[in-house]
């Protein structure tokens, strides 16, 4: 009698360790994949913020500027290379190294780094105006600030709809300038760094099988002296 209970007993408790044991592992294994993810996105934020502080220092005032589209409206003196040194149509090269270099746990090479210029302009387009309310030689200034953009999105706002690709189209709408002969301007620089995660045991997991991690900085232009 005891022989026939000791083995139903086995044998229910490897029902139980069956039925058990696949939940008991995806629990596990989401945790650690959520941990990973978590991990990821403090890395790629933290190369945003690394390359709107390179961008940001390095204006266009510095040895080897960071630039966008627009040259200066009022070039310095000092500015050295017009178009920048760090140019967009090369993908910045010393900004995203720099970038990718704060990034630790996955690789460099995959984290996509862009960024734009967003400053005050007047009413009839002309970038790199002082803030509203100044004066200069004709009157008080009448400006307004305008945000760049990032793949046709203001990237202070939605991220969701930025593409995470080599290249990803920007639009500036200011100059990589914080201080001209005439005056002062507020421009700011603002860098995306983007990554396609694909967590670990994703179809086990009912997850999707890629996960693009997404993050932007904003810094103001500080000008090299």
């Amino acid at each position: 009698m005891s022989v026939h209970r000791t083995s139903r007993d086995r044998g229910q408790t490897l029902v139980e360790l069956a039925l058990i044991m696949p939940m008991f592992v995806m629990v596990l294994v989401g945790i650690i994949s959520l941990g990973i993810g978590v991990f990821y996105q403090q890395q790629i934020s933290n190369a945003a913020r690394e390359a709107a502080r390179y961008a940001a220092i390095h204006s266009a005032s510095s040895v080897s500027p960071t630039a966008g589209d627009h040259d200066p409206a009022a070039p310095l003196d000092t500015y050295p290379v017009p178009g920048g040194a760090d140019r967009k149509v090369d993908g910045w090269p010393l900004m995203t190294a720099h970038a990718r270099a704060a990034v630790f746990g996955l690789p460099p090479t995959d984290v996509k780094v862009a960024a734009c210029w967003s400053g005050y302009q007047t009413p009839t387009g002309t970038i790199d105006a002082p803030p509203p309310g100044t004066y200069d030689v004709i009157g008080t200034i009448t400006s307004a600030f305008v945000q760049c953009s990032i793949d046709g999105v203001d990237p202070t706002q939605d991220l969701q709809p930025v593409r995470c690709i080599d290249g990803v189209p920007t639009t500036d709408q200011a100059s990589s300038q914080s201080e001209s002969s005439a005056n002062i301007v507020a421009n700011t620089v603002t860098a995306y760094a983007c990554y396609v995660w694909r967590p670990p045991m994703a179809g086990f997991l009912l997850i999707p099988p890629q996960v693009i991690l997404r993050a932007a900085a904003t810094e103001p232009i500080e000008r090299q002296q």
